[in-house]
Protein backbone atom coordinates (compact mmCIF):
# COMPACT_ATOMS: atom_id res chain seq x y z
CA UNK A 1 0.00 0.00 0.00
CA UNK A 2 3.12 2.37 0.90
CA UNK A 3 4.45 1.99 -2.86
CA UNK A 4 1.12 2.62 -4.13
CA UNK A 5 0.77 5.60 -2.49
CA UNK A 6 4.18 6.89 -3.26
CA UNK A 7 3.82 6.13 -6.75
CA UNK A 8 0.84 7.82 -7.39
CA UNK A 9 2.09 10.57 -5.30
CA UNK A 10 4.89 10.76 -8.19
CA UNK A 11 2.12 10.75 -11.14
CA UNK A 12 0.19 13.19 -9.75
CA UNK A 13 3.26 15.44 -9.32
CA UNK A 14 4.32 14.28 -12.72
CA UNK A 15 1.10 15.31 -14.15
CA UNK A 16 0.54 18.12 -12.61
CA UNK A 17 3.65 19.42 -13.62
CA UNK A 18 3.16 18.69 -17.34
CA UNK A 19 0.24 20.57 -17.22
CA UNK A 20 1.56 23.23 -15.36
CA UNK A 21 4.65 23.62 -17.86
CA UNK A 22 1.96 23.03 -20.97
CA UNK A 23 -1.24 25.46 -19.92
CA UNK A 24 0.63 28.05 -18.15
CA UNK A 25 -2.00 31.04 -18.94
CA UNK A 26 -4.93 28.62 -18.62
CA UNK A 27 -4.66 27.65 -14.58
CA UNK A 28 -4.19 29.27 -11.68
CA UNK A 29 -0.71 29.37 -9.82
CA UNK A 30 1.29 26.60 -10.36
CA UNK A 31 1.22 25.81 -6.55
CA UNK A 32 -2.19 25.10 -6.51
CA UNK A 33 -1.95 22.72 -9.75
CA UNK A 34 0.46 21.08 -8.10
CA UNK A 35 -0.88 20.48 -5.02
CA UNK A 36 -4.31 19.63 -6.76
CA UNK A 37 -2.82 16.90 -9.29
CA UNK A 38 -0.96 14.90 -5.82
CA UNK A 39 -4.02 15.44 -3.52
CA UNK A 40 -6.14 14.00 -6.42
CA UNK A 41 -3.51 11.08 -7.13
CA UNK A 42 -3.53 10.51 -3.75
CA UNK A 43 -7.49 10.30 -3.22
CA UNK A 44 -7.67 8.73 -6.75
CA UNK A 45 -5.21 5.73 -5.38
CA UNK A 46 -7.20 5.21 -2.14
CA UNK A 47 -10.76 4.75 -3.80
CA UNK A 48 -9.19 2.25 -6.80
CA UNK A 49 -7.38 0.70 -3.60
CA UNK A 50 -10.71 0.29 -1.71
CA UNK A 51 -12.62 -0.53 -5.21
CA UNK A 52 -9.85 -3.47 -6.30
CA UNK A 53 -8.39 -4.20 -3.29
CA UNK A 54 -4.48 -5.23 -2.93
CA UNK A 55 -2.36 -6.91 -5.64
CA UNK A 56 -3.65 -4.56 -8.34
CA UNK A 57 -1.08 -2.14 -8.26
CA UNK A 58 -1.16 -1.10 -11.52
CA UNK A 59 -5.01 -0.96 -11.72
CA UNK A 60 -4.39 1.44 -8.66
CA UNK A 61 -1.90 3.66 -10.15
CA UNK A 62 -4.15 4.12 -13.24
CA UNK A 63 -7.32 5.41 -11.07
CA UNK A 64 -5.07 7.41 -9.37
CA UNK A 65 -4.18 9.28 -12.81
CA UNK A 66 -7.14 9.50 -13.77
CA UNK A 67 -8.54 11.15 -10.76
CA UNK A 68 -5.80 13.47 -10.95
CA UNK A 69 -6.59 14.23 -14.37
CA UNK A 70 -9.99 14.83 -13.60
CA UNK A 71 -9.32 17.33 -10.43
CA UNK A 72 -6.83 19.03 -12.89
CA UNK A 73 -9.57 19.45 -15.56
CA UNK A 74 -11.39 21.06 -13.34
CA UNK A 75 -8.87 23.73 -12.46
CA UNK A 76 -8.94 25.06 -16.51
CA UNK A 77 -10.19 28.28 -17.31
CA UNK A 78 -11.58 28.84 -20.72
CA UNK A 79 -8.86 30.71 -23.35
CA UNK A 80 -10.09 33.87 -24.64
CA UNK A 81 -10.38 33.28 -28.02
CA UNK A 82 -13.26 30.83 -28.02
CA UNK A 83 -15.30 32.71 -25.71
CA UNK A 84 -18.27 34.10 -27.39
CA UNK A 85 -17.80 38.24 -28.37
CA UNK A 86 -21.68 39.64 -26.25
CA UNK A 87 -23.31 41.53 -28.93
CA UNK A 88 -24.45 45.56 -28.03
Amino acid sequence: MFWEAFGSVVLGFALSWAAAHRLTDRLPSRRVVLGAGVLGALFGSLITHAALGPGYALGTLLGAVAVAAVVLSLLLRPTRRLRRATQT
